[in-house]
């Protein structure tokens, strides 16, 4: 097997779902917790404060991230080879995973995981969506050899 190299997009159509699903529910959660601490419900406000902070930071994550790849340890090349996966992140830093490779598709077919270590025993992971390929066919491509290595 030769090695494959895949350069990353930014996936804006991805970016535009993730902020009408985050969007509404942070500021739901938040209005919520307002609203009940106006009525004395104090434990439920801050239930509902954590919950909406929660996923403003995940949501945020996910699209300065995966979808966009703006900060800074976001991958934005990945190489496959037999013996390693290799990603180029934004910051100029290269990591491998070089032990316990794992893919982990997803049942929709839009975005796939990898996890594994590198050659220190650190733990790495990372989530790609379909619309950071070119096309459909780099992303078949790219699942393939991943799932085939």
């Amino acid at each position: 097997m030769e090695t494959m190299r895949i350069e990353l997009i930014q996936d804006k159509k991805g970016m535009v779902w993730d902020l009408l699903l985050y969007v509404p529910t942070v500021t739901a959660l938040l209005g919520l917790s307002a609203n009940f601490w106006y009525q004395d419900k104090v434990n439920l406000c801050y239930l509902l404060l954590f919950l909406g902070c929660y996923f403003l930071i995940a949501g945020a994550n996910r699209i300065l991230k995966t979808r966009l790849m703006v900060w800074p340890s976001a991958p934005i090349m990945i190489e496959v080879d037999k013996d390693k996966v290799g990603f180029a992140l934004r910051n100029g830093t290269r990591l491998e995973i070089l032990k316990e490779l794992r893919y982990y598709p997803d049942y929709s077919g839009k975005t796939f995981g990898l996890s594994g270590m590198d050659g220190t025993g650190k733990r790495l992971q990372f989530v790609f969506h379909k619309g950071q390929f070119a096309d459909d066919k780099l992303y078949l491509a790219a699942q393939k050899a991943l799932r085939d290595r």
